[in-house]
């Protein structure tokens, strides 16, 4: 047999030495030189042309990859790892100052360590946790609590599913560890890191999220506790929750990149200051509907008018 795809090999071989020839270029073929049937000799066979009549198969060019998309393809599954965790590190300078300030709030309610670490680790979700520990100084009933934070929590329902396309092909529990994982800013990073580099491969995707993770997760629940414990010493002057605009504002921004996410968080903002009157944070719940349905609407518009801007003039 050949040594590489696309070669043949002479069939006949000489009576001395059962020497073989070498192997053909792809389009030739051996063909019996005339006036001696046992020699064989090697005559080019051409590439059948194109006729008159046949077209070429027309299709879109793929577009050639960025220099940054060839260094993130390049990336082994533990460097895309390591990246996730570096892009992380900025939120950390307001995910840190929020987590202090749910350790002093939970503590001033009456939470002690155990319950605060296990809050904190269990829950994973800032807005609900902080949502929780109002009702709960309010002495609301257990299934208002409940049922207000999952409503809080309801936008990781969406997060989900906008992830789907990029790590829906995972096994059941590194699917559950995606959504134990899945908060605001793993989130952010980990969809725009595979918008910018949709040739991941899968092993890839999910080793950068878990590695926007790595350091928020823990890192949100030891601040709990920092805050539990020493939070009464820092002075009232700092304003710890500065950190939640902030937070948002810094996933968001990078994120208004089409007119659809435009419009999506137009929509959300003025639907949010509408429905501000609505208890328990319920207003986000019927913003968010709307900014979708925004999003996708535009979203649809504007690829119904794409081939008519791009369609070449005959």
């Amino acid at each position: 047999m050949g040594r590489a795809a696309g070669l043949r090999f002479d069939g006949g071989a000489r009576q001395s030495g059962r020497s073989v020839r070498a192997p053909l270029p792809l389009g030739a073929d051996w063909r019996q030189s005339a006036g001696n049937s046992a020699s064989l000799s090697l005559v080019p066979t051409p590439y059948p042309a194109l006729s008159s009549n046949s077209q070429p198969s027309v299709g879109p060019e793929p577009s050639p990859l960025t220099p940054a998309q060839i260094r993130a393809l390049a990336r082994s599954p533990a460097q895309c790892f390591g990246h996730g965790m570096i892009q992380s590190m900025p939120f950390l300078l307001v995910v840190l100052p929020f987590a202090v300030l749910f350790g002093v709030v939970a503590s001033n309610a009456g939470l002690d360590l155990a319950k605060i670490a296990g809050f904190s680790l269990l829950v994973l979700a800032g807005a609900s946790q902080f949502t929780a520990l109002q009702l709960i100084g309010d002495h609301a009933s257990m299934v208002l609590i409940i049922v207000s934070a999952l409503a809080v929590n309801l936008r990781l329902a969406m997060y989900s599913a906008a992830l789907v396309p990029w790590l829906g092909a995972t096994s059941p529990r590194q699917r559950a560890l995606v959504a134990y994982l899945l908060i605001d800013q793993t989130y952010a990073l980990s969809l725009r890191e595979f918008e910018e580099n949709p040739q991941l491969s899968l092993r890839q995707r999910l080793a950068y999220f878990c590695g926007t993770a790595a350091l928020l997760c823990p890192l949100w629940v030891l601040a709990t506790l920092v805050g539990a414990t020493a939070g009464n010493a820092i002075p009232d002057s700092w304003a710890l929750d500065f950190a939640v605009p902030i937070t948002f504002l810094a996933m968001i921004a990078p994120m208004l990149r089409t007119p659809a996410h435009i419009a999506a968080a137009l929509v959300s903002v003025l639907a949010s200051l509408a429905f501000a009157f609505l208890p328990s944070g319920l207003g986000l719940l019927v913003a968010a509907p709307l900014a979708m349905a925004t999003g996708a609407g535009v979203e649809i518009l504007t690829e119904r008018l794409r081939p008519q801007v791009e369609a070449p003039n005959v």
